[in-house]
């Protein structure tokens, strides 16, 4: 990256929307699977083979399941043998966090994870913005040493969110990365930018693949349906959003 390095990480959730974000010109891939759910961990298989397939950083989402983030412990360590697995197949890094019951970052948990991580890049993702004090929330995230927070300002996307992540990253004052992510895409990418100061955007640039299936049993609903994946077209799209804002030296901020 050159200029004022303004990265774009997708959020694919497949192998093939991997290599359609690393096609499309994304500087990095966080790997997950069931984003309907908000993203949970990929299989070892597709790990295995973006890590032998991606020239870019990969990083793997650490979520056993959907819904909450406040863990049991038999959770926690399903989360602590799946960074191991990310360890041995030599990922970029891992997205953790998990919070306690009072909506705090759960510090014994998230430093077991980290630690985990060894030298592994660490993002926290968007658990932080189910936090009950999000300006706490974020100093811990940096005491944790976390290299980023994924997060959509406390909203349902990053446009509604804006002005609460313009302050994160006021707060945050370069010493971790605040990431927008959720609802991101090319037409109102440049205005985000401007208006929060991030250096960072989080994106999945899906796109409607239709099924092949000549035969569907209309009883059995989203089974052999239609799904989406990652479009190479649309990462281009917000690529050169942030390419163009480079270009010109336009102020974010």
């Amino acid at each position: 990256m050159s200029g004022t390095g303004l990265a774009l990480e997708i959020a694919a959730g497949s192998l093939a929307s991997a290599l359609a974000a690393q096609a499309g010109g994304a500087q990095r891939v966080e790997l997950c699977e069931n984003l309907g759910e908000g993203g949970c961990t990929p299989s070892y298989g597709t790990l295995a083979l973006a890590r032998e397939r991606l020239r870019i950083p990969l990083y793997a989402l650490i979520r056993p399941r959907g819904g909450d983030f406040l863990y049991a412990r038999p959770e926690a360590e399903v989360m602590l043998r799946d960074i191991e697995i990310c360890v041995r197949l030599g990922c970029d890094g891992v997205v953790i966090g998990a919070l306690d019951a009072d909506g705090g970052i759960d510090l014994p948990l998230c430093r077991e994870l980290v630690s985990a991580a060894g030298a592994l890049g660490v993002t926290f993702h968007r658990a932080f913005d189910a936090a009950a004090d999000p300006a706490r929330a974020l100093e811990q995230i940096v005491a944790l040493g976390c290299e980023r927070v994924l997060t959509s300002g406390g909203r349902a996307s990053a446009e509604a969110g804006r002005d609460a992540i313009a302050a994160h990253v006021r707060r945050a004052g370069g010493r971790l990365a605040v990431m927008p992510g959720a609802g991101i895409d090319a037409g109102h990418l440049a205005a985000l930018a401007r208006h929060t100061g991030a250096r960072e955007f989080h994106a999945s640039a899906r796109a409607p693949r239709a099924s092949s299936m000549r035969f569907r049993n209309a009883a059995l609903a989203g089974l052999a349906a239609d799904w989406s994946e990652t479009e190479p077209g649309r990462v281009r799209a917000l690529r050169a959003v942030l390419d163009e804002l480079e270009a010109t030296g336009t102020d974010i901020g």
